[in-house]
């Protein structure tokens, strides 16, 4: 009696490995990098100093300062929610920083501490109201914006008479202060600002969280479905509290550079770059929606950002068709991303 042939058994699918192709395709960063590839090619054709080394420096200042927001903000967007605050935020920060430290007549130092508690409370605020209520994050955060942009105003107009702080550059601690936020350093012959710094430093950090710890998990899990995270454990509310205390982050080192840069600053300044960092952000390849993004994708948007702000003036256009590209930045980049995410999911 002859015995039946084994057949090798199947191979289970959950087994399978991915190849790199497919994994290529599924990362949320790939459409911005693609077009900031067509950008950088683009402008080096038409404004042949864009690829001076001096260029390359000030596009990646430009860069810098629009990124070092827009990796928080996209984390934020990834947990599905948004901060229209953002903008205003980094000017109170800056505002506080300045007003504590000349009428106290104390060290910069501690005008920076405070206006550190002070802009943490901010998105403290944000995310404590937001999950109280579950109101929409953008009626929470458009009222924040509100608040700030007034308290800005009047305050500095109660403080200082004027619309804009002080000069504290002559008061103790604000070399070293503008040491940490103002700097500059030569790389390679290159001279970058320390904001560049900042900015490469919060891209990993931000990274390593999304990708390699829990709470990277969990940022993944709200921002697809927030009850269903829950479901499962997730600490939701605490989640989000933390994810607009670090926008807040984001905005205290952006409004201390402010400050460093400038010795003073403008009450009204701020009003409008919220909208910078969703688009950078955007254009990195997160989704309006929650769920999905990384924050490479949002570095790689700001860098796009500042290739196409400098490129105009390299390329000697008018600056007022600065907009209509960034716009239409925005919809090329969005649907590249979309084409892309379809792709992905078919291949899986």
């Amino acid at each position: 009696m002859s015995t039946p042939a084994h057949t090798a058994p199947a191979a289970d699918e959950r087994l399978l490995g991915r190849s790199r192709t497919r994994r290529l395709m599924g990362r949320p960063e790939l459409g911005a990098v693609v077009g900031a590839a067509a950008v950088f090619v683009f402008f080096a054709a038409v404004a042949p100093v864009f690829l001076k080394a001096s260029s390359l420096s000030t596009v990646l200042y430009a860069s810098s300062t629009i990124g070092i927001m827009a990796v928080p903000v996209a984390l934020l967007m990834i947990g599905g929610e948004f901060d229209l605050s953002a903008g205003v935020m980094v000017t109170s920060s800056a505002l506080v920083s300045s007003m504590f430290s000349y009428q106290m007549t104390a060290n910069v130092w501690v005008g920076v501490g405070v206006s550190l508690l002070l802009t943490l409370a901010i998105g403290l605020f944000n995310g404590f109201v937001l999950t109280r209520t579950r109101l929409p994050s953008f009626i929470i955060t458009l009222g924040t914006f509100l608040m700030l942009t007034g308290l800005n105003l009047g305050f500095t107009k109660l403080i200082s008479g004027t619309v804009s702080t002080k000069s504290i550059g002559d008061m103790e601690g604000f070399e070293s202060a503008r040491a940490v936020f103002a700097s500059h350093l030569t790389v390679g012959g290159v001279d970058l600002q320390v904001t560049v710094l900042w900015w490469f430093a919060l891209v990993a950090l931000a990274t390593w969280v999304l990708l390699r710890t829990r709470a990277g998990n969990w940022i993944f899990a709200v921002g697809g479905g927030a009850d269903a995270a829950r479901a499962v454990g997730v600490p939701v509310n605490r989640t989000k509290i933390w994810l607009y205390m670090a926008v807040a982050f984001g905005a205290w080192v952006s409004g201390q550079h402010l400050l460093m840069s400038y010795d003073v600053v403008q009450s009204g300044e701020g009003v409008g770059n919220e909208l910078l960092y969703i688009i950078a952000a955007v254009i990195g390849g997160c989704l309006m929606t929650g769920g999905y993004g990384s924050a490479i994708g949002a570095a790689v948007g700001a860098f796009i950002f500042g290739m196409t702000s400098k490129g105009i003036v390299y390329a000697q256009w008018n600056p007022d068709w600065f907009k209509f590209f960034l716009g239409a930045m925005l919809l090329l980049a969005t649907l590249l991303n979309a084409w892309v995410r379809k792709r992905a999911e078919a291949s899986k």
